[in-house]
């Protein structure tokens, strides 16, 4: 695995069976109902709180919330609840748009706020569906901007104060407003507070544990783009790479081959053949296996494709000191897949890529604030600086220092999928590390403990693609809107999981994920997920698509 340089913020994307040991659905215990609203609905549109306006109260009838407002698409299942639609103007060039639902019957007593992804500029009101089913207020944000009107980084251009929004300032202004609001109407605030979130979700996530601590009670952490500027620098090299002539760039029929000589080289890798790969750090993969013997096809690679693919799994280094900037890709054994490589590193032409978007408007419009900059003009030491200097500081959740969290009781789960190839996995471990190393070594007066395991676990999950979706284990109630029959199961549902952690000081020994088998999609395998850095081992009998086999354990050496 490259190595990867984590900088501390300077305090001031993406990017949502078997035999098995039975647990009981209700696993943590229910609180008391709170009583009747305090107030009507509407009368929230009066609302008076710093820097806010209330655009509308409605309340909203069983099943008639509207998904993100698009027509065609069939309303939402939500119990009846109020929707508030505020912006809040926390500086006199912000607008940050958000919506907090509010259950009418049935309130928890609890707060839930959900993360966007890439650039944001929208509100995604379908992730709030299934927060406010358990009975929680769910609240959302654009981050700052309106992507209709910006698209992608475009926001930026001559507004720095919108650049802090969308940063770190929109999640924990609307966190603020949407409690006041809470207790506006019910007559008293949520006692818990949780975030969740994925890509630049989990950017957010991340940076609310470390700038605003006592914010969220619980957090979970997808996939997190948190190192966002040496991320988006990652996107530029690999366009760059595929791009660099004709010769270079590998056509997508090539990635099957890609794929195969990636699980013949790794999947052994966990003691399992069953074309899943389990554990890419123990693998390492030689682009050369796959260079052409004789002519050129879609089997093997050309010299020149075998350069570019060494340059993919290498990553971005400055080319004056050496440094690694981030990390390169990881061998998954899911290149392959759809909404892998293709989707994300490819695109369907040079310049066309998710990545590549995603990294030319970050520097041409967040560092550079110039329409007429180029991506083939790229200083990987000169440009870096800049960006590290103007946009790192604001944009970045890098810093290690959890004390804060930890000391308000805060509990964090991270995961992150080994086939995503939005955002590398290895970088989760990194920043995973990174923390281990600051909290052993750091003395805080507030706590006894210096194990990190105490307040933060982090989860690899093999075969999954960007926050969901792969081959393997890649369901864990990670989706928006998890299955019935998983919530309340405190190893099938990562949010009952965190809440039983919070609340009742469980930590979790394990996930269960389910998903596709990887050789026949019709079939559905369960996996144990385990906080790294132990991996799920084979107990050397039985059924390998039934998680009962496994157990958790180091790694053997």
């Amino acid at each position: 695995m490259c190595p990867m340089r984590i900088r501390a913020s300077v305090a001031g994307l993406l990017f949502m069976a078997g035999s098995l040991v039975t647990v009981p659905l209700l696993t943590v215990p229910l609180q008391a109902q709170t009583p009747a609203p305090a107030r009507s609905c509407e009368s929230l549109a009066a609302l008076q709180l710093p820097h806010l306006t209330v655009v509308s109260a409605t309340t909203v009838p069983p099943g008639g919330a509207a998904a993100n407002g698009s027509p065609g698409v069939p309303p939402l299942d939500v119990p009846a609840h109020c929707e508030v639609r505020g912006i809040s103007r926390p500086s006199s060039d912000s607008e940050v748009g958000f919506e907090v639902w509010l259950p009418l019957s049935g309130w928890n007593g609890k707060y839930r706020q959900n993360g966007n992804g890439g650039f944001a500029g929208s509100i995604n009101r379908a992730s709030l569906a299934d927060p406010v089913r358990r009975g929680y207020v769910a609240a959302a944000t654009d981050d700052g901007h309106d992507a209709t009107k910006t698209p992608q980084g475009t926001f930026a251009v001559g507004h720095p104060e919108k650049v802090i929004d969308f940063g770190y300032r929109a999640v924990h202004d609307t966190a603020e407003q949407a409690k006041a609001i809470a207790a506006a109407f019910y007559g008293t605030r949520p006692s818990r507070s949780y975030f969740v979130g994925c890509s630049d979700g989990g950017r957010e996530a991340l940076m609310e544990a470390q700038r605003f601590p006592e914010d969220f009670d619980g957090i979970i952490a997808g996939a997190p783009a948190n190192d966002w500027s040496h991320l988006f620098t990652s996107f530029v090299w690999n366009e760059l790479a595929l791009t660099k002539d004709d010769a270079h760039r590998i056509p997508p029929a090539k990635l099957p081959a890609i794929q195969k000589a990636v699980v013949a080289a790794c999947d052994a890798a966990d003691g399992v053949k069953d074309n899943l790969v389990s554990n890419p750090l123990a693998c390492r993969v030689d682009p050369a296996v796959l260079a052409c013997r004789a002519g050129d096809n879609s089997e093997c690679l050309t010299p020149a494709q075998v350069e570019t693919l060494k340059a993919l799994y290498a990553g971005p280094k400055n080319p004056r000191t050496g440094e690694q900037i981030f990390p390169g890709l990881v061998p998954s054994g899911v290149e392959a897949l759809t909404a892998n490589w293709q989707l994300w590193i490819w695109g369907a032409a040079p310049g066309r890529s998710a990545q590549s978007g995603f990294g030319s408007s970050y520097y041409r419009d967040v560092v550079f604030e110039r329409p007429t900059w180029d991506i083939r003009s790229m200083d990987f030491d000169r440009d870096v600086r800049s960006s590290d200097v103007k946009a790192g500081p604001v944009f970045d959740a890098t810093n290690p220092d959890l004390r804060s969290f930890r000391a308000h009781g805060g509990k964090l789960l991270q995961y992150h999928g080994w086939g995503d190839s939005a955002i590398v996995a290895s970088s989760s471990i990194a920043y995973y590390e990174a923390v281990r190393s600051f909290m052993s070594a750091a003395p805080d007066p507030r706590s006894t403990s210096k194990e990190v395991d105490d307040f933060y676990r982090l989860f690899m999950v093999p075969g999954m693609s960007h926050c969901s979706g792969g081959v393997g284990p890649v369901r864990f109630g990670n989706d928006a809107n998890p299955p019935a029959a998983s919530i309340g199961d405190p190893e099938r549902d990562m949010f009952t999981t965190l809440e039983r952690w919070v609340e009742r000081g469980v930590a979790p020994a394990r996930l269960i994920g389910s998903g596709p088998t990887p050789l026949d999609a019709a079939k559905t395998m369960t996996r144990p997920l385990c906080p790294y850095p132990q991996q799920a081992q084979y107990k050397g009998s039985g059924d390998t698509d039934d998680a009962a086999n496994f157990v958790c354990e180091l790694p053997k050496k």
